[in-house]
């Protein structure tokens, strides 16, 4: 299995959906998928339609652009999911969506997708929410006002066991951000690390996960304990031990 667990795939603040190839990402791509895959866009949100569709429509032209079109694609999500089994079966690349992790990890455990995928031999690709909830642990880092100080809000959550990896994307946009009145990093994420390690991710970075074995692949932050170290630079690889 090849798992391609991103920040973003795309390149920022382009007028449309494209492939960013640093750090060899769209060359690893084209070596791991096979001619003209069959494609399973996983939803974040399972009823908004408009958005996920518009979604799964960029990767599509976006592939498509860097010379890898699929032979065909599928939306995951309230519409289809009673063939989900089906669609996990039949598919050769698993794209999960960004967006809410909460809300996405929900859906992904009512419809057992890590079940579904226990002997998945495809690809899958990441993007965003959907690379946090490929751990096995998910720390859902507080996005939204009022879920930092929610004594409900759970932030440790069970995801699809595809890397014990904690994953934490868009570091350049989120490191300076303020919610609910504290810094989200220093007074809130560095807090939670107590214990733990977390990965943050610029975009244009990714985990790269090769037959279990784990690189990360360009700028990358480790928080742990509290403390934030640079571990790895753009173009730079980094093995990532269990």
């Amino acid at each position: 299995m090849y798992i391609f667990l991103t920040s973003s795939p795309c390149i920022p603040n382009a007028d449309r959906a494209l492939l960013n190839p640093v750090n060899e990402f769209v060359e690893r791509m084209h070596a791991a998928l096979p001619d003209d895959p069959e494609a399973l866009f996983v939803c974040s949100h399972p009823d908004s339609y408009e958005l996920t569709d518009r979604f799964a429509r960029d990767m599509y032209d976006a592939f498509d652009e860097a010379g890898m079109p699929f032979g065909g694609y599928t939306v995951l999500d309230s519409r289809t999911e009673e063939r989900a089994a089906e669609l996990v079966r039949s598919s050769d690349f698993i794209i999960l969506a960004g967006g809410h992790v909460p809300t996405q990890n929900a859906y992904l455990q009512k419809i057992n997708l890590r079940g579904l995928m226990m002997d998945y031999q495809g690809v899958v690709m990441g993007i965003s929410a959907g690379s946090m909830n490929a751990a096995r642990v998910v720390y859902a880092q507080p996005e939204m006002e009022g879920e930092s100080v929610d004594l409900n809000y759970q932030r440790w959550l069970a995801g699809l066991g595809l890397t014990q990896t904690m994953l934490l994307p868009h570091y350049q946009q989120v490191k300076d951000w303020m919610l609910d009145g504290r810094r989200l990093f220093e007074d809130i994420t560095y807090t939670d690390s107590m214990g733990h390690t977390f990965y943050a991710m610029v975009d244009g970075t990714y985990l790269y996960i090769e037959n279990g074995v784990e690189t990360m692949m360009g700028e990358c932050y480790r928080i742990s304990d509290g403390q934030i170290t640079q571990v790895c630079k753009e173009s730079e690889k980094l093995p990532i031990k269990p």
